[in-house]
């Protein structure tokens, strides 16, 4: 469960300078299922196989209840990612298994529409993400794992100041086979230190 009070009055909206982040509302469902269409063949490789009603209405209700869920029980939050000009939806960030206690930490996962990849969309919001996770949440470390052969993912974890820790063998399926990952994390005090830097 969160510790702090804040989970209890609203969902949380990040800011930053090119995106806007919020937990999806019903509303959304068109835009995610034409982004998530569109850029399928671009997602798949990475992710978890797409059931057959993937994108079908049903499921999206099914997913919005879910991230409802475990975000009242303190366990996850998800984000959709929002270009802040145009209010346009270019991908999705949730932080996951939000652990409190000795732990102190979460797991970031992400997907990003293919038509937005490699414009820093995903750079800022993991950083908005991050010191989510750090100043409001008081989590220590944060992770986020890894296909070796994802180098744009890798990339991107990079700039934002992650480490690669090791290597995590057969650790999730991901479409269809049990793939390698490399673990990422990103503890407070690497961010405290890039904020007292200069």
């Amino acid at each position: 469960m969160f510790a702090l009070p804040f989970f209890r009055r609203e969902y949380p909206a990040l800011k930053g300078e090119r995106v806007m982040l919020r937990m999806p509302v019903a509303s959304d469902y068109r835009e995610w299922a034409a982004l998530r269409a569109a850029s399928r063949r671009f997602l798949e490789p990475w992710e978890p196989r797409w059931p057959a009603d993937e994108l079908e209405r049903g499921a999206w209700r099914q997913r919005l209840a879910r991230y409802r869920s475990d975000f009242a029980q303190g366990s996850s939050v998800a984000f959709f990612i929002f270009e802040t000009g145009a209010s346009k939806l270019v991908g999705g960030i949730t932080l996951a298994n939000i652990r409190h206690g000795v732990a102190q930490s979460g797991q970031i996962g992400y997907w990003i529409g293919e038509q937005f990849a490699g414009q820093g969309y995903m750079l800022e919001a993991l950083g908005l993400v991050s010191r989510f996770a750090f100043d409001t949440l008081r989590l220590h470390r944060i992770e986020a794992a890894c296909i070796p052969d994802n180098k744009r993912s890798i990339r991107v974890l990079e700039k934002a100041g992650f480490q690669r820790e090791g290597l995590l063998r057969s650790y999730l399926r991901i479409n269809g086979i049990w793939q390698d990952h490399y673990l990422y994390a990103l503890i407070a005090d690497d961010q405290l230190g890039e904020r007292t830097k200069g």
